[in-house]
């Protein structure tokens, strides 16, 4: 019999939280401005959304350029933080559309809210205070890539939120976030459930490749789901 959904862990950038492709637009920045190069946005995020920050310029120079350069990419990396530092200092920070009310309606329900992300826990915790939100009120956790050995599309922060809350079943935990290696990372940890959601870095066709239990196109579109899912494990 399936467990009922106990924690949704959700990615932020482009999923939770409203920035504006900040990330992805200062990464492209360091990249061309280090290199001499012209990617593109879409180029960015095609090959390095949801991945911590350094190998997502490794896999984009790998990609796009076919180049392996760890140097390089480090200097890229060691621009790029220091740029987005600035940048979240001057630009808004927003929720995503129904962020805090899909929070408020899991807490009402006693399912855990996980935020994790391919952020250093410094970047991400400054996120958190731009935009008031409390780990203990808000949301329950946050686990950055920075956290754990190894990051996104392997299981390790999905499994840390596991083991922080002494849940033994990755069936009973959903993954959602914007990003393909969003849905590789829950499947990887065994969800339950993995979602794509289209408010962020991949469109439904890029999302859908990865095989999701679901592409949604707003934040509450997962409540019915998870009733959904609760019923059929009760009656499973």
């Amino acid at each position: 019999m399936k467990e009922a959904i106990k924690m949704v862990v959700f990615d932020m950038a482009g999923t939770t939280v409203n920035e504006n492709n900040i990330v992805y637009k200062t990464l492209r920045n360091a990249i061309n401005t280090v290199g001499g190069y012209e990617l593109t946005l879409t180029e960015v995020l095609a090959h390095g959304a949801g991945k911590e920050k350094l190998q997502a310029i490794k896999t984009v120079l790998k990609n796009t350029l076919k180049l392996v350069d760890d140097e390089l990419a480090q200097r890229m990396f060691t621009l790029f933080l220091a740029e987005l530092e600035h940048a979240y200092e001057m630009e808004e920070i927003y929720p995503n559309a129904n962020a805090e009310q899909l929070f408020a309606v899991l807490k009402d329900r006693d399912i855990l809210r996980v935020l994790n992300t391919g952020y250093d826990r410094k970047t991400a915790e400054s996120l958190l205070k731009k935009l008031n939100w409390q780990v203990g009120k808000d949301v329950d956790a946050l686990i950055t890539a920075s956290d754990v050995p190894r990051n996104r599309p392997y299981p390790d922060m999905i499994e840390r939120a596991m083991q922080q809350f002494e849940i033994a079943d990755p069936g009973a935990v959903v993954k959602i976030g914007d990003s393909i290696i969003d849905i590789q990372e829950g499947q990887q940890a065994g969800c339950g459930l993995s979602i794509g959601i289209t408010t962020g870095a991949h469109t439904v066709a890029q999302l859908t490749s990865a095989n999701p239990d679901y592409v949604i196109n707003d934040l509450l579109e997962i409540v019915p789901i998870i009733e959904k899912y609760t019923i059929t494990s009760q009656v499973g």
